[in-house]
């Protein structure tokens, strides 16, 4: 699958091995409840979930789940992230493992504040100048 000719969630789902589309429907939805005011998009390729500015996002690869909550959103959940690999800004959830949805969760929350943290500062600034 060509991921640049994918513009829904649903076609990016859809794309994937039913028993992908079973994790990458749990993962959705989990974020979708952390964070019920944010928007659907695709954005770098994969599903993404924004609220002033990009919150989340998620991808399925050969052997794991992606999800990028940004690095700050890791930072803080360092500890209960140490049993997974990642990167600057990622985290890879093994295929054979269930995926930490409670953590999951935790960490979008966490990433809702942020954003509506920031962009409140903005806000402030901008009726300030």
């Amino acid at each position: 699958m060509e991921k640049s000719s994918v513009t829904t969630i649903d076609a990016y789902i859809t794309a994937f091995p039913p028993e992908i589309q079973i994790l990458l429907e749990h993962m959705r939805q989990t974020v979708r409840t952390a964070a019920p005011d944010a928007e659907e998009a695709i954005s770098y390729g994969m599903p993404t979930l924004k609220l002033k500015g990009n919150l989340v996002h998620f991808a399925a690869f050969k052997n794991h789940i992606g999800f990028y909550p940004a690095p700050q959103g890791l930072d803080a959940f360092k500890e209960e992230l140490s049993g997974y690999k990642g990167a600057k800004g990622s985290v890879q959830f093994p295929l054979n493992e269930p995926l930490p949805l409670e953590l999951i969760a935790k960490i979008t929350k966490y990433r809702v504040e942020q954003n509506l943290a920031k962009a409140g500062a903005k806000a402030k600034k901008k009726t300030q100048g």
